[in-house]
C-alpha cells in the first residue's frame, strides 16, 4: 500500500480492533483456563457457546476467520466448531451516505457519472465488504463488490487473534500441530483484501473453464474497479438450495457442474476454489432448466505448485491399485515427515474417507445418512483418537484449503442428494496426467492472468 493511502494498516485502528477481538475473545480463554485450574473441563458446551457468543457481537474479518477455522477438520473441538459453523459472516451494511463516500473514494467525484445506474442499498453484505447492483452506461447488469473502511487494520487485528483459539485447542491436548495453518489462514485473508488480485484470479477462471460451457465465470470491468472496488457483469442465477426438490436429473447436472469448477482448474492447473460457501454459486437456467453454475467469487484462490497436484493424484493412484510406496511418497512429496507405517496408516483414515467416492467405479451418493454439517467430522475425530498416541504432527499448509473446499463440496452433494459416477468424472479429470503438463498449463495461465506461480 502506499504511504498516501489513508486506509493502509493504520496503528490506531488496527490497535482499536485488537482491543475490541482481545476483549471478547481473551474474557473466555480466560474462563477456560480458570476452570482447568479448579479441575473443571474446558471443553464443555457452555464454553464453546460463549466463544461463539463473544465472536458474533464482533462482525468483520474475525468471523470469515472463525468460520474458516471450524471448517478445517480438528483444528478446533467439535463442539467448538458447531458452534463456530452457526455464526453469520454478514456486517451491518453501510448507509447510502457512507457507500457514496466509499464510492468517490476509489472512483473520484463523478463518480455516479461512469454509471448507468447504481443501486445504493446492497443486494449482500459479508465479512470485508458488500455487493451493489449498478449498469454500465450502456446497460449492462453489474455486480460492484466495495470493500469496507480500515479492513486492512481489522484483518491484521483479527488474525493476530486466530493465534488465541488455537492455543485454546493446545490446552485440550491438540494432536494437530496449526502452526502452519495459522500461517496459511493470514496468507489467504491478507489476499482477499485485494481486489485487482481477484480481478486477477477471475480472469485466470475464464481461461480455464473456457471450454467448459456448463460453469459461467462473470467478465471484469477493469475501469470501475481499483484496489477496493471490484465491478463484474452480473451472472443471473437462482440459489443452490432452491434446488434441493428438483428431478434427480436436474440435481446431477447441477452436481456435476460443482465437481467439474472444482476439480477441473485443479487437475489441469493447479489452482483451486477455496471457499465452499454456498452463496458464491447460483444456479443458471436455459429455456427454462437449470443447465450449470455461476462462480461468482474469486477472493479464496489458492494457487499450488505442480508438485502437490502430483501427490494428489499418487496418493489416489495409490490407494486405487494398492500401492504402498506411492501413497508413501505422496506424503513426502507434501512434505509430511517421520511416516512410519503407523503414522501413514492413520494419515490414510483422512485420505480414504476424502478419496472414497473417487475410488468406486459406480453410481453413488458422496455419503448415507450424513448431514452437510456433519460430513467429515467422525473421520476427523478417528484420524484424531489414532494420533493421540503419536504426538503433535504437523499438517502441510497447503491442506487448508484443499480439505476445507473438498468438505464444502462434499455438503453441496449432500444438500442436492447428487448421484453419480465420481470415479468416472475424477477419471476423466486426470487423464493424461503429469506434473509437467500441470506446469506448461499453470505457467501460461498465470502469466497471462498476470498472477505468479505459488512460492
Amino acid at each position: 500500500m502506499s504511504e498516501r493511502d489513508a486506509e493502509a494498516n493504520r496503528f490506531s485502528a488496527r490497535a482499536a480492533r485488537y482491543a475490541r477481538v482481545g476483549a471478547n475473545v481473551g474474557g473466555v480463554a480466560a474462563r477456560m483456563a480458570g476452570a482447568r485450574l479448579f479441575g473443571v473441563e474446558g471443553r464443555d458446551a457452555s464454553n464453546a457457546e460463549a466463544l461463539a457468543k463473544a465472536l458474533g457481537g464482533l462482525k468483520g474479518p474475525i468471523m470469515k476467520v472463525a468460520q474458516l477455522v471450524a471448517t478445517i477438520p480438528d483444528v478446533v473441538p467439535p463442539e467448538y466448531a458447531a458452534e463456530l459453523q452457526k455464526l453469520q459472516s454478514q456486517a451491518p451494511p453501510m448507509g447510502a451516505a457512507f457507500v457514496k463516500r466509499r464510492m468517490m473514494a476509489e472512483l473520484g467525484a463523478s463518480w455516479r457519472e461512469r454509471f448507468g445506474e447504481f443501486d445504493l442499498k446492497p443486494a449482500a453484505a459479508a465479512s470485508l465488504g458488500q455487493v451493489h447492483r449498478a449498469t454500465t452506461q450502456e446497460g449492462a447488469a453489474l455486480a460492484c463488490k466495495l470493500q469496507y473502511p480500515d479492513m486492512e487494520s481489522a484483518v491484521e487485528a483479527d488474525i493476530a487473534q486466530l493465534e488465541v483459539l488455537f492455543s485454546l485447542h493446545r490446552r485440550m491436548g491438540a494432536v494437530i500441530d496449526t502452526t502452519e495453518i495459522a500461517k496459511e489462514i493470514g496468507a489467504r485473508v491478507r489476499e482477499e483484501l485485494d481486489y485487482r488480485r481477484e480481478a486477477k484470479h477471475a480472469a485466470l477462471y475464464q481461461a480455464i473453464l473456457s471450454d467448459t460451457p456448463e460453469i459461467r465465470v462473470p467478465a471484469v470491468e477493469a475501469g470501475l474497479s481499483t484496489g477496493r472496488l471490484l465491478t463484474m457483469h452480473w451472472l443471473e442465477g437462482s440459489p443452490i438450495l432452491s434446488h434441493k426438490q428438483d428431478g434427480q436429473a436436474v440435481r446431477d447436472r447441477i452436481s456435476t457442474a460443482m465437481f467439474k469448477a472444482w476439480w477441473r482448474p485443479f487437475s489441469h492447473h493447479g489452482v483451486i476454489h477455496g471457499d465452499p460457501h454456498l452463496g458464491n454459486y447460483t444456479v443458471f437456467s436455459e429455456s427454462g432448466e437449470p443447465q450449470g453454475i455461476n462462480l461468482l467469487d474469486y477472493g479464496c484462490i489458492r494457487i499450488f505448485p505442480p508438485s502437490f497436484v502430483g501427490g494428489v493424484v499418487d496418493l489416489y493412484k495409490g490407494l486405487r491399485d494398492g500401492e504402498e510406496a506411492r501413497v508413501i511418497h505422496a506424503y513426502e512429496t507434501w512434505g509430511f515427515k517421520g511416516l512410519t507405517k503407523d503414522l501413514v496408516d492413520t494419515l490414510n483414515i483422512w485420505a480414504r474417507f476424502i478419496y472414497g467416492p473417487l475410488l468406486e467405479d459406480r453410481v453413488r451418493r458422496i455419503a448415507e445418512d450424513v448431514s452437510p454439517a456433519e460430513y467429515g467430522r467422525k473421520q476427523a475425530f478417528q484420524m484424531h483418537q489414532a494420533l493421540k498416541a503419536r504426538g503433535p504432527v504437523t499438517v502441510p499448509r497447503e491442506f487448508v484449503f484443499m480439505d476445507r473446499a473438498a468438505i464444502g463440496l462434499g455438503g453441496v452433494f449432500l444438500h442436492l442428494d447428487a448421484e453419480l459416477n465420481f470415479h468416472r468424472l475424477f477419471e476423466a479429470e486426470i487423464e493424461g496426467f503429469s506434473v509437467e503438463r500441470v506446469a506448461a498449463q499453470q505457467g501460461a495461465a498465470l502469466t497471462a492472468a498476470g498472477l505468479k506461480p505459488a512460492a
